[in-house]
């Protein structure tokens, strides 16, 4: 018997931006489907604007996986898990244990299929960047989100996470944020 899958479905108890008063909550389930999406979009836009040759149905699936240790470790908010270096280092230690835990739960033919879902690999590190990349600009949404409610608790984060996007040197993000972000300021009926 295999527990992986019952675990991944925890993945809809965990809630993001836990030290923030939210207009909406949001989960890591839901979170991990948005960030697969723009990923996808992300590598599409590389390969098709700017001469890239990735992978957009893989940056997908890693982003499906990319918070899946939270399960174990639950969501630790960023101004404490990057407080300082040796935080940080701890934190990343803690997601790889848990990591290798979920890689665990797993049949032993299956195991092989999954190592590179959860642990990060060299090889596939130009993917890596484009699933932070959407990750990202998935936070810097949900800013916009919260904001567009009235919500002013998230101001100092959208400014701070718009400067982090506006310093990745990857093109598509800027083309991302220039051909589909403006929506997200836009009402349903301004949408129609």
């Amino acid at each position: 018997m295999s527990h992986f899958f019952a675990y991944l479905s925890r993945m809809k108890f965990i809630q993001r931006w836990g030290l923030m008063r939210n207009v909406r909550q949001e989960n890591i389930q839901e979170h991990s489907l948005q960030t697969a999406m723009i990923a996808h979009n992300l590598a599409l836009i590389r390969n098709k604007k700017f001469g890239g040759s990735v992978n957009p149905e893989r940056a997908a699936l890693l982003a499906v996986y990319h918070e899946a240790s939270e399960v174990i470790t639950g969501d630790l908010a960023m101004p404490i898990k990057y407080f300082n270096p040796e935080i940080k280092k701890a934190y990343k230690d803690i997601e790889r244990v848990a990591s290798g835990r979920l890689l665990s739960m797993l049949p032993d033919e299956l195991k092989s299929d999954y190592e590179s879902l959860l642990f990060q690999s060299q090889e596939e590190e130009e993917l890596w960047k484009i699933v932070k990349a959407a990750d990202k600009i998935c936070a810097y949404l949900k800013c916009i989100e919260e904001l567009k409610a009235g919500n002013l608790e998230f101001s100092k984060a959208e400014k701070s996470i718009k400067k982090d996007l506006d310093k990745l040197d990857l093109p598509e993000v800027k083309y991302f944020i220039e051909h589909f972000v403006p929506s997200f300021h836009l009402t349903l009926d301004e949408l129609n």
